[in-house]
């Protein structure tokens, strides 16, 4: 599927080499502040051509707001966004090698086993290219979560190949790998660092001088070998309220994973201590609760209809979700990115026709390594995922709350030509046919208008009628200003 999103839904389209990459967000919502420029600088930090050690490839990436605004302002209805593609070149992939060999650990294969036919340049729906609509999609969600609720989302370049900000730190028992959620390195980031601040170790974005250095060497040497390697990236979310996330198979952490995982190149995920938890005892690993300390800006959240969290807790191994759901502390996670799949090395590898092997011999322009580029990538799909996930919770607490403002609700039937009704000392009928919750009757409230009830006025009428006897008006103004 090209649909990410339940209620913050985000539908992108377009190939590496085509006219253009797309998106379309549906249920943005209405009276956010929005224009191109608001939606540029994370695309700036994506688009390739960097530095010396990103591809080459020459793109402006400038993107056009195609509809969804009006004045600078979302409408409500989707809004399409759309990146021209400038400097493709589909016949670095014309060489007869490429149509005869599917490139090792690349989609060439699996899209044709799939589809019974592949793009003949670059990876078409597989190539990172295609996450420049997430991108600009997650710019749109971060903006919301920003002015409505305080949110922030910071990435950053964790690891190169063996090269780590947070290196391994056997603990005093010496019998356990304290965790990245112990670091003192990392704690220190946790609460303060911003994307300028990520930004000021181009072209690595690792917020370490001397390791940011080490990272880009170790690229450079690779790219000069015409090899590539892996990394990690680490993103941070912070002033999400506690309450977010479902049980079982829509867990927080589960649609975080379902998001990253979906970014091309990626490996691996794991959330607050992750794999190093698993060497850990549960004395040490457990996150006692204290009280919340008093933020001023908590109360963002508050206005908004989703209350501040009335507890924190001491350490934070659950990385901000426990039982699959927020609990208030920041949220961060890993995430693993396999080595670019394409190199100018010959390769050797089997024929499409299972003939034979030959030598593979690739064109094209790559990154050597693309942690740098996927730091903005991952920051987006982290800010759709909480979008939607703060949508489902709005939608949550409204129902609550109609259900709270509403008494029973009592259906009376006079399918029998006239008849009388009236109220009982507290509020309910005599001639009862049926009594239903109120979250039942939201349907028939929708389709019966005039839900007043006359206690003089007689039902009369050859057909059936039905009478909604609503007892409190706080529902009926909760349904027409919702």
């Amino acid at each position: 599927m090209s649909t990410f999103g339940k209620y913050f839904r985000v539908t992108t389209a377009g190939e590496s080499h085509g006219k253009f990459i797309s998106c379309i967000i549906d249920n943005c919502p209405p009276g956010l502040a929005l224009v191109e420029s608001d939606i540029q600088p994370q695309l700036t930090r994506r688009r390739p051509g960097q530095s010396a050690i990103t591809t080459p490839r020459n793109e402006k990436d400038r993107v056009t707001i195609g509809s969804g605004t009006e004045f600078g302002r979302t409408l409500g209805t989707p809004i399409s966004l759309i990146v021209m593609n400038e400097d493709q070149r589909p016949h670095d992939y014309g060489s007869k090698t490429i149509d005869v060999y599917p490139r090792p650990s690349h989609s060439d294969w699996t899209y044709l086993e799939k589809y019974g036919t592949k793009a003949s340049s670059g990876g078409g729906r597989s190539s990172a290219r295609e996450t420049i609509a997430r991108v600009a999609a997650g710019a749109v969600a971060e903006k919301w979560l920003r002015e409505a609720y305080g949110i922030e989302i910071v990435a950053f370049v964790s690891s190169v190949g063996n090269i780590k900000l947070f290196g391994d730190r056997p603990t005093t028992d010496g019998d356990e790998i304290d965790a990245l959620s112990n670091h003192p390195k990392f704690l220190e980031l946790v609460d303060s660092l911003t994307r300028e601040k990520v930004d000021e170790f181009l072209p690595v974005r690792c917020p370490d001088a001397a390791i940011a250095k080490r990272m880009e060497e170790k690229v450079a040497e690779l790219r000069d070998q015409h090899d590539s390697v892996g990394g990690t990236v680490t993103c941070i979310i912070r002033g999400c309220p506690s309450g977010l996330g479902e049980p079982c198979f829509d867990k927080l952490e589960a649609t975080l994973a379902h998001a990253m995982m979906s970014i091309p190149a990626t490996k691996g995920f794991e959330i607050g201590s992750g794999f190093q938890g698993a060497e850990m005892r549960g004395s040490r690993h457990n996150d006692p609760f204290v009280s919340a300390p008093t933020v001023d800006d908590t109360a963002l959240s508050a206005s908004v209809g989703i209350p501040p969290s009335r507890l924190a807790t001491k350490t934070n191994h659950s990385g901000g979700i426990q039982g699959g759901i927020s609990n208030g502390m920041p949220i961060f996670f890993r995430v693993a990115f396999k080595p670019p799949a394409t190199i100018s090395q010959d390769q050797t590898t089997a024929r499409y026709d299972a003939s034979g092997e030959g030598i593979l011999t690739t064109k094209g322009r790559h990154d050597p390594n693309v942690v740098p580029r996927a730091v903005p990538i991952v920051e987006a799909m982290a800010a759709l995922t909480i979008a939607d996930a703060l949508m489902a919770q709005h939608a949550r607490h409204l129902g609550v709350k109609i259900a709270a403002a509403a008494r029973p609700v009592h259906i009376l039937s006079f399918p029998n030509g006239t008849g009388n009704a009236k109220l009982g000392p507290e509020g309910r009928a005599y001639y009862t046919a049926m009594v239903i919750p109120p979250s039942t009757v939201l349907f028939f409230l929708c389709l019966q208008q005039n839900s007043t009830y006359d206690q003089e006025k007689p039902f009369d009428g050859a057909e059936r009628t039905i009478a909604l006897v609503v007892e409190g008006q706080e529902m009926l103004e909760a349904l027409k200003h919702p």
